[in-house]
């Protein structure tokens, strides 16, 4: 069974705090007998409405796989955690290998702007 667990953390934290917390949430995935099959930092996001006072925070998403201790241990862990805001968990009919929806946006966004300054570099340079 393949779970996809989205959980944000407060703004305030930094990114290295953020990884820390996910690197605790992985351990007690593996501890649990299950394993992450993806992992993706969505970066510093606004939310679609203010939670706690926030409008802003660390998205983050983990994919696991494994016996349901694990996905028990995974949201036990998240709701321990005061850091974490929200979260979610979705059962995955199948999994794909290709990177989120968001960090395929992220990367096209990255290429068409790298495109950009290569093309205005190109045009700005003399003949």
């Amino acid at each position: 069974m393949y779970y996809e667990t989205i959980f944000i953390v407060n703004p305030d934290i930094s990114q290295e705090n953020t990884e820390q917390i996910t690197n605790d949430f992985v351990a007690k995935v593996e501890k649990a007998g299950g394993r992450i099959v993806k992992r993706e930092y969505w970066g510093v996001r606004p939310l679609a409405y203010a939670i706690a006072k926030r409008k802003r925070g660390h998205y983050v998403l983990l994919v696991t796989d494994g016996e349901p201790q694990a996905l028990e241990a995974l949201e036990r862990a998240i709701r321990l955690e005061e850091r974490v805001i929200r979260s979610l968990t979705v059962k995955l009919d199948e999994l794909t290998e290709e990177p989120s929806p968001l960090l395929k946006r992220k990367s096209a966004d990255k290429d068409a702007a790298s495109e950009e300054s290569q093309a205005a570099a190109g045009e700005s340079a003399p003949a």
